[in-house]
């Protein structure tokens, strides 16, 4: 059973995923806040799988309380729901630790698989959809944000060669399928690479890797 709060400010909209959600034998809603203060606080309690995170609420907001929970380094994973074409923070929570994102108007099939992927520790969104709307948002950073160039990186330091060039190619979007194609591997030799660069860079997911390639920069925006 996986185990789901939700935080969204709007009760009409938190009725419509608890309905949603409840009406799968293996999904259970343990919770829900009307904002982040209350996230916070209820993951703390009931130690959720999953929680669904609106970015838009009063007080705490969905990109903060994202990072207070994850900073507590529980099992929780969060993943951020957002209007995307309005909201400019979905890349903010993605820096936050969020695992992934959805938008409001997704299909519930879309929602649930989702919240599943996510508890199971996989990246929520396409790899190609994830590169254009890092692309989209990497432009918000403040100008002084920026890391220091690949070869000074420290979390670089412990990757071969190979995995350096795999972690570039999956910020480029590329699938485990067509990194193995493009680069004449077998997708289980690549599975294992990726898994040694999440190990080795303490990147929760693949979401976090794409972020870690372009804060690096082996990968820079369109």
């Amino acid at each position: 059973m996986t185990t789901v709060l939700i935080a969204d400010d709007q009760p009409m909209q938190r009725f419509g995923f608890r309905m949603l959600l409840e009406s799968q034998e293996d999904l259970t809603v343990v919770g829900e806040a009307a904002n982040g203060t209350e996230a916070v606080r209820l993951t703390d309690r009931h130690r959720p799988d999953v929680v669904l995170m609106d970015i838009r609420m009063p007080g705490l907001d969905g990109i903060e309380a994202t990072r207070r929970i994850v900073a507590t380094g529980a099992r929780t994973r969060v993943l951020i729901v957002t209007t995307f074409d309005l909201d400019a923070y979905a890349y903010d929570g993605l820096r936050a630790g969020a695992s992934g994102f959805l938008v409001k108007d997704a299909q519930p099939e879309e929602l649930l698989a989702g919240i599943r992927a996510v508890a199971g520790g996989d990246a929520v969104v396409a790899p190609s959809l994830t590169r254009r709307l890092l692309d989209a948002y990497v432009h918000h950073l403040p100008s002084g944000s920026a890391s220091p160039a690949p070869e000074e990186d420290p979390r670089l330091a412990p990757l071969t060669e190979r995995e350096r060039e795999i972690l570039s190619v999956i910020g480029q979007g590329w699938t485990n399928a067509e990194i193995a194609e493009r680069l004449h591997l077998a997708e289980s030799t690549v599975k294992t690479h990726v898994s040694r660069i999440l190990a080795k860079t303490g990147a929760r997911d693949r979401v976090q890797a794409v972020i870690l390639a372009y804060d690096t920069h082996l990968v820079t925006p369109a």
